[in-house]
């Protein structure tokens, strides 16, 4: 399997690997980045695990977009893998519409997010881990596998083969100026 030819990978490859014509660039980071806790509002957790339960039994994959750790704006993104039942491969129209939202916004990418329908104790698969260009990101996924949802948060390097769960926390959401003014 050519991976850059796949899902996220296929528009941003790394470090100049040539893609369908283009050169994709990032810049060189650390396997991990110092340690950031990512905050998500009870109600993005729930649009995340909807997503899940909504794609299932296929996985589901999507975008955290936010600021200084905070989560402002899921993006879901259709699934256009050739077997959607075992791996995701994000819609190219999809991704680039999130991107384009979250530069309109101001927000930057914090997470990815997929589905392991059947697992009940989600981990990064090698699949996962060897296509995991975004050092700098919050890996989020979702098993469906136990009675109750599952949620975790992963950093993973693929230039070192590895990864390791990181905390997150899940808060009520929070009410804007905009919401306070409206109560008055």
């Amino acid at each position: 399997m050519n991976y850059y030819s796949s899902g996220f990978y296929k528009y941003f490859a790394p470090n100049g690997a040539k893609v369908s014509g283009v050169y994709a660039h990032r810049m060189a980071e650390p396997p991990f980045l110092p340690i950031m806790i990512i905050s998500l509002q009870q109600g993005h957790a729930s649009q995340i695990i909807s997503h899940a339960r909504e794609c299932a039994p296929h996985e589901c994959c999507g975008l955290v977009g936010g600021n200084e750790a905070r989560a402002q704006t899921i993006y879901p993104l259709r699934n256009v893998a050739a077997d959607p039942l075992v791996t995701y491969e994000a819609s190219p129209e999809d991704l680039f519409a999130a991107q384009r939202s979250m530069r309109e916004r101001g927000e930057q990418l914090l997470a990815i997010y997929h589905s392991h329908p059947r697992s009940a104790d989600p981990k990064p698969s090698d699949t996962d881990v060897r296509l995991a260009y975004y050092p700098s990101a919050v890996y989020f996924i979702v098993g469906l596998g136990g009675e109750q949802p599952s949620l975790g948060a992963f950093r993973i390097s693929e230039s070192e083969g590895r990864w390791e769960a990181v905390e997150y926390e899940v808060v009520p959401a929070r009410i804007t100026e905009t919401e306070i003014a409206g109560l008055s």
